[in-house]
């Protein structure tokens, strides 16, 4: 079939699009010519949206609605009112989750999530999906009429400007939400951090149990810092409380395709791995001989990390 019309959800930070948002663009408007990006807000980032591929922009005013309740019923309004899309992209994050959710049961349809890959060819829409750790691929099609919902992994696609103009911002109203609007967002508290975003960075430094202890993860933010890079972790030491989550890699944790991805202390469980193998370059420290993540490893270094690490640290700053 002819995908003639697609949306995708576009999130912002800090009055810019998210690199996710970026990505779905990208591989949206290899699709099709006609891509829409609806997004929370005024549609202030019309101009970079528009750069990324999107032809029109859905600004939908949530105000202090959760934004889940409100866009769904946003979008199922436009659908009802006769704009239907072929195909709806989500980031496969909690926020387009929670809307995608919402909007397979007002629309009854099905939903395909944390796929990598998307292909529009005569037998159909069809989605790739890694399983067993990502290991094995599986390609589902769609069947039925649209609109198809479908949810994407980070850094599945490169994120590719296309020059396009300003998209042309429509504003969309939030219908009345009854019962399920009662409950507001009254505060956001957002994790204060310096440097490159874990999911963003060229250079990735990640610990694991390997570090021994939580005062070693130090050894990895400075290395971090020194390369102006972010620091990463594997779920283990997450697990542990030595780091907040929101510096896992991993399958349930955040998935990274840095230039250099440099793994300390980290045995290379599978579930670790399908979060970093798509790293250009690997560097493995780890004093196990045996340990997995010397198979995927560019670079492999046999040694404790408390003597390797602080000689690596040594070597940068005597630059």
């Amino acid at each position: 079939m002819a995908l003639n019309n697609i949306w995708v959800f576009a999130q912002a930070a800090n009055g810019a699009p998210t690199s996710a948002t970026l990505e779905l663009l990208t591989k949206a408007r290899s699709l099709s010519s006609n891509v829409t990006a609806f997004i929370a807000g005024s549609g202030a980032e019309a101009a970079v949206l528009g750069e990324y591929g999107a032809t029109a922009v859905l600004a939908v005013e949530i105000g202090k609605s959760l934004p889940g309740v409100a866009i769904a019923s946003a979008l199922k309004s436009v659908i009802d009112g006769g704009n239907t899309p072929d195909l709806i992209m989500f980031p496969q994050n909690t926020e387009g989750r929670d809307i995608m959710s919402r909007l397979s049961v007002k629309l009854d349809k099905t939903v395909l999530t944390n796929n990598i890959d998307i292909a529009d060819s005569g037998d159909g829409v069809t989605v790739q999906t890694p399983i067993f750790g990502g290991n094995t691929l599986v390609s589902t099609t769609f069947t039925g009429a649209g609109p198809y919902l479908a949810a994407f992994r980070p850094k599945s696609f490169a994120a590719e400007s296309a020059g396009g103009a300003a998209a042309a911002v429509t504003a969309v109203a939030v219908p009345d939400l009854g019962a399920t609007g009662s409950a507001q967002v009254v505060a956001v508290h957002v994790e204060e951090t310096t440097g490159p975003k874990l999911d963003e960075a060229n250079i990735v430094v990640a610990g694991g149990r390997g570090l021994g202890e939580a005062s070693s993860y130090a050894m990895v933010e400075e290395l971090a810092t020194l390369l102006k890079g972010a620091p990463g972790a594997s779920r283990a030491i997450v697990d542990a409380g030595w780091v907040p989550y929101s510096y896992q890699v991993g399958q349930t944790g955040k998935v990274v395709k840095p230039t250099i991805y440099i793994a300390a202390g980290i045995s290379g469980a599978t579930q670790h791995m399908v979060g970093m193998k798509g790293s250009k370059n690997i560097i493995a420290i780890n004093k196990d001989k045996e340990a997995p993540i010397f198979g995927v490893a560019d670079l492999g270094i046999v040694g404790d990390v408390h003597k390797v690490l602080p000689q690596i640290i040594a070597a940068l700053k005597a630059r």
